[in-house]
């Protein structure tokens, strides 16, 4: 069983060269995952992110046990689960439909699972109790599930999946049907629940913001393939690859030659002439042309001074901060993202020529 040299806790769920074919004719063949190895630790929050049709939600349907892996394994603390069907598995699912029994109560909806398990009754009612509290219920134990809210109910399958004591909880973008007030409120709860039980949760979505609050760790995928996983931060401000980087919130892509590399850092002479001291992603070796990134905020918007030269085209208020919209020297285009506050914003014009200044630390090389 592999453990995590980093933070010593035991492997959970390893994917090991897992690839997923689903068969038709011909060449209607559909290679969903393609070679995915990962390690997932105990009492971790997961999160598999990527756009539709990349293969996270079949990727969490092998783990399951609703499909099986057409090459790889599956483990689970250490034991290959590849070939067991779902109801051998210590996991349970969550998804999208909260297929919640709209006769029986909250109570009973939670209490189903252990029954069909032949818990001693006391056991389930124990069990039950213990899962309104968690959830933040207990009021509502004799309500039908026909007759509360879809953050509740959505509670109530949280509940019930987590009234067995699963080892592994996979939920399936649970929050997709909720409103926006709402989603956000639950990604603190389901944090929070995650806290205070200590299962590993292994969670799916497509939303970026969802999956920076919420997570532990991301793994960020496309057609088929884990392309970079990472913390939230490492995400976000060190994406390896141009898919990562663009798929995850805005940001600016700027083209240069790599001039020198050492010790993890490049420098990078950009088509405008500026050089940029830039990282880059462990174990990757930059030459000749690349591609940079630098987020909006990462960089400052002057009248007059070194950087990027270029021209303000657009200036777009958004409450909070204000996005500069620059058309370069070079032919490129960047924006500058500044948080407001009671003292304004830089006071400048659409037409004015501006610079803009880079933080230290703001631009990454990418990979491809």
């Amino acid at each position: 069983m592999a453990v995590s040299p980093a933070s010593g806790r035991k492997a959970a769920i390893e994917a090991r060269g897992v690839w997923k074919v689903f068969q038709g004719a011909g060449q209607d063949s559909v290679k969903a995952l393609d070679t995915v190895s990962v390690t997932i630790l105990e009492n971790e929050f997961f999160t598999l992110l990527g756009p539709s049709g990349c293969g996270k939600t079949t990727l969490l349907r092998l783990i399951a046990g609703f499909d099986f892996p057409t090459e790889g394994e599956i483990l689970l603390y250490g034991e290959n689960i590849a070939p067991l069907p779902p109801y051998k598995r210590p996991v349970n699912t969550v998804f999208q439909s909260y297929a919640l029994f709209p006769h029986m109560t909250v109570a009973q909806n939670i209490g189903f699972g252990l029954e069909m398990l032949r818990k001693p009754r006391a056991e389930i009612d124990a069990r039950v109790t213990e899962m309104l509290r968690l959830v933040k219920m207990e009021e509502l134990r004799d309500r039908k599930t026909s007759q509360i809210s879809g953050g509740q109910q959505q509670r109530v399958a949280l509940a019930r999946a987590l009234a067995p004591k699963p080892k592994v909880l996979l939920l399936d973008e649970p929050l997709s049907a909720l409103d926006y007030k709402l989603r956000k409120d639950m990604q603190i709860e389901l944090k929070r629940l995650q806290h205070e039980t200590g299962i590993t949760f292994i969670f799916v979505t497509h939303d970026q913001e969802e999956a920076l609050t919420m997570s532990d760790r991301i793994a960020v995928m496309s057609k088929g393939r884990i392309l970079q996983v990472g913390s939230p931060h490492d995400i976000y401000d060190r994406p390896s690859e141009r898919f990562v980087a663009d798929f995850i919130g805005d940001t600016n892509f700027l083209a240069g030659v790599v001039q020198s590399f050492a010790k993890g850092r490049a420098q990078v002479k950009l088509t405008g002439g500026v050089v940029v001291d830039a990282m880059v992603p462990e174990g990757f070796t930059p030459s000749g042309k690349v591609t940079v990134v630098v987020r909006p905020e990462h960089a400052q918007l002057a009248a007059s001074g070194k950087g990027l030269k270029g021209v303000l085209e657009n200036v777009v208020y958004f409450g909070t901060d204000t996005h500069f919209h620059v058309q370069l020297s070079d032919g490129g285009k960047f924006t500058v993202r500044q948080q407001n506050s009671r003292d304004g914003v830089l006071r400048l014009e659409p037409g004015s020529k501006v610079v803009v200044e880079l933080e230290t630390n703001a631009a990454q090389v990418l990979k491809d």
